[in-house]
C-alpha cells in the first residue's frame, strides 16, 4: 500500500508555517468538509463524512483537527495529529436542525482561540477554504477572535500543492492504475442493450476492487446525451452506433486520476471515426509541448490552433489542461495568455474535448507528471486505446485487449 506517513506531513505544515511567517500570519485555518475535502485531507490526512471539520496551524506549536462527535472514532483512525477538539458548529451539515449530542465532550472556536493567544500573538489569521464554509461557521470563526485581522488565505495551499513529491506521484500513479481496471472494465461491459448505468457500476465495481477509496465521479453519457459535458449515467438503454463519453476520477489515499476516452458501441461511422481521430491528434499535440520550461500557454495554443485549423473551434468550450492531485482539477489551470511553465514534479491533465459538433461530443482525459526530460503517463489505458484506434480505427470492447 502506498501511505503518506506523518512526516510528510509534518513537512508540509513546515512550509506553510514558513509562508505564513512571510505573510505575517499569527494563524491559519484550513477548512474542509464533505464535497471539498482536498484541502483539509492535504495537511491532516482527516476527510469529513457528513460534518465538518478544520485543522488550526499556529506559528508555535503543534496543529489542532476540529471536527464534529459523530465522525471522532473516523477522525482518529485518519488524522496524523493527535490533537482533536470537538465543536458543535461542525456537525451534520445537511439540516438548519441543533443536534443534541448528550455524550460530546465540545469546546468552542473561542475557547481554542483563547488558548493559542495566551501562547503568543494573534494579529492575523488566514483561513484557506473561505470560499467553501458556510457563511455561518465563518462569522462563529470571526467573532471569536475579536481584534484579530482574518483573512482570505487560499493561494497558500494553491502554491504548495503545484509540485508533488515522489511519494504524491506515487498515490497519484496508484490512483491512475486503479482507474485504468475500472475503465478496462466498462469498456468489456460496452454491449449494446446495457444501460449507462450498468456501465458506471461495472467501472465502481473494479475501481473498489482494486483498492480504490472513493470514486469522485463516474460521468457516463450515450448517443444524443454525450452533448451534456457533465452526464450522469441514467437508465437510457446504450444501442448499436452510440458514441459514449465515459469520464471516470478514482481516489487513492486523498489522489484523484481522472481519464477519458472517447468510443463508439458496435460499429463507428466514418464521421464518428473522423471525429475521434480529432481528439486524438489534438491530444498528441497537446502532451507533446508538456516539458519543464515550456510555458503553459504554449501547450493550450498548439491545441486551439489546431482546432481553429480544423474549423471546429466553435466546439472548444473550455481549456485544454488542468492540474490533479488532492482535487480531480486543480492549478494549473492555464489559458493561452497564462505565464506560468511547467516543472518538473506537477502532474497535469490533458482534458482535450469538443462538444456540440454535428459528428458527436467527447473528451480525452490523461494523467501525467511533468520529468526532468519531457512526461511520463501515469495512466496506460488511455496510450493504448489511442494506438489500437490509430491502428485499426476501433476499439475492441468485450475483451481485454489492454491487459
Amino acid at each position: 500500500m502506498k501511505k503518506l506517513k506523518l512526516e510528510h506531513f509534518e513537512a508540509r505544515i513546515a512550509r506553510l508555517k514558513e509562508v505564513m511567517h512571510q505573510e505575517g500570519l499569527d494563524a491559519c485555518l484550513i477548512y474542509g468538509d464533505e464535497y471539498r475535502r482536498e484541502s483539509l485531507r492535504y495537511v491532516s490526512n482527516f476527510w469529513p463524512l457528513f460534518e465538518r471539520g478544520a485543522l488550526i496551524v499556529p506559528m508555535t506549536g503543534e496543529p489542532i483537527l476540529l471536527a464534529a462527535p459523530e465522525g471522532e472514532v473516523m477522525c482518529k483512525e485518519m488524522s496524523v495529529w493527535p490533537d482533536i477538539r470537538f465543536v458543535p458548529d461542525f456537525s451534520c451539515i445537511t439540516v438548519p436542525d441543533e443536534i443534541e449530542y448528550p455524550q460530546a465532550n465540545y469546546t468552542s472556536f473561542q475557547k481554542v482561540f483563547e488558548e493559542l493567544r495566551s501562547k503568543g500573538t494573534f494579529g492575523k489569521i488566514g483561513i484557506v477554504g473561505m470560499d467553501a464554509m458556510p457563511h455561518t461557521v465563518y462569522i462563529a470563526i470571526r467573532d471569536s477572535v475579536p481584534g484579530s485581522e482574518v483573512v482570505d488565505a487560499n493561494a497558500i495551499l494553491f502554491e504548495q500543492r503545484l509540485l508533488k513529491t515522489s511519494e504524491e506521484i506515487a498515490c497519484l500513479k496508484e490512483a491512475a492504475r486503479i482507474a485504468d481496471c475500472a475503465y478496462r472494465a466498462l469498456l468489456q461491459r460496452a454491449k449494446p442493450g446495457v444501460t449507462e448505468l450498468q456501465l458506471a457500476a461495472a467501472a465502481h465495481e473494479a475501481a473498489f476492487q482494486e483498492g480504490a477509496e472513493y470514486i469522485p465521479f463516474c460521468l457516463v453519457s450515450s448517443g444524443e446525451r454525450v452533448a451534456t459535458i457533465i452526464g450522469r449515467a441514467t437508465q437510457k438503454v446504450v444501442e448499436d452506433g452510440d458514441m459514449v463519453m465515459a469520464a471516470l476520477a478514482v481516489q487513492y489515499e486523498g489522489y484523484i486520476a481522472s481519464i477519458n476516452f472517447p468510443f463508439v458501441v458496435g460499429a463507428a461511422s466514418e464521421q464518428q471515426k473522423k471525429f475521434i481521430d480529432l481528439l486524438i491528434e489534438a491530444n498528441e499535440r497537446g502532451k507533446a509541448a508538456i516539458k519543464p520550461g515550456i510555458r503553459m500557454a504554449d501547450m493550450v495554443k498548439e491545441v486551439k490552433h489546431y482546432f481553429r485549423e480544423q474549423g471546429v473551434s466553435q466546439y472548444d468550450l473550455y481549456p485544454p489542461l488542468h492540474g490533479c492531485g488532492v482535487a480531480e482539477a486543480e492549478s494549473p489551470y492555464p489559458n493561452e495568455n497564462s505565464t506560468g511553465v511547467f516543472l518538473t514534479g506537477m502532474t497535469v491533465n490533458t482534458d482535450i474535448s469538443l462538444f456540440g459538433h454535428p459528428d458527436g461530443s467527447n473528451r480525452i482525459e490523461e494523467c501525467f507528471v511533468v520529468t526532468s526530460d519531457g512526461h511520463e503517463p501515469m495512466s496506460q489505458l488511455v496510450g493504448e486505446l489511442s494506438c489500437q484506434w490509430l491502428a485499426k480505427r476501433e476499439i475492441t470492447i468485450g475483451s481485454p485487449t489492454t491487459s
